[in-house]
């Protein structure tokens, strides 16, 4: 007889494929989202352990173009908890992995100066850490409050047209 694995009752799925470790969730209140590119992370061991464990935070990082190469700054990754002297830096930067065209590509938006490069999600695909990056610009105050207020209409209308199909007077 062959034993199935079963999962058991409750576990968490931090660690599998398609799972979002962290998220940005204010780069998209913040910035106007112009192409977004996905890239691989190079990371260490302990970092890895540590992911699955669903620790990271994108808050504060940022991307850059050094030398022609795209770096990850910011990022924390908190040590492993079960790590031992070989646990990593925690905010220490950390290589994209990209195509020479994509870095090419990257850098040809943003050397003028109003394109920024900024992380929306770290997630695992097919058993590899990527980031979702994408090319943005900052958006100016008015701009924000335009776009809260377009979110507030369209719920409302979403809200309204519920309402209606359901006979609830409104």
């Amino acid at each position: 007889m062959s034993k199935t694995k079963s999962k058991k009752k409750g576990a968490s799925s931090l660690g599998r494929d398609g799972s979002i470790v962290a998220s940005n969730k204010k780069a998209r209140h913040e910035y106007t989202i112009l192409e977004t590119f996905e890239a691989g992370v190079a990371l260490v061991g302990t970092e890895i352990k540590s992911m699955r464990e669903g620790k990271a935070s994108l808050v504060d990082a940022f991307a850059t173009i050094d030398a022609g190469e795209v770096w990850l700054r910011g990022l924390h990754i908190p040590e492993y908890s079960h790590g031992s002297w070989t646990n990593h830096a925690p905010k220490r930067a950390r290589k994209l992995l990209l195509h020479r065209r994509e870095i090419d590509q990257l850098f040809g938006k943003t050397r003028d100066g109003n394109a920024t490069l900024v992380p929306l999600s770290l997630y695992f695909s097919q058993g590899r850490v990527k980031v979702e990056l994408a090319i943005a610009r900052g958006k100016q105050i008015h701009d924000k409050r335009e776009t809260l207020r377009r979110r507030t209409m369209e719920r409302e209308a979403v809200r309204e047209v519920g309402r209606r199909i359901k006979g609830i007077p409104g």
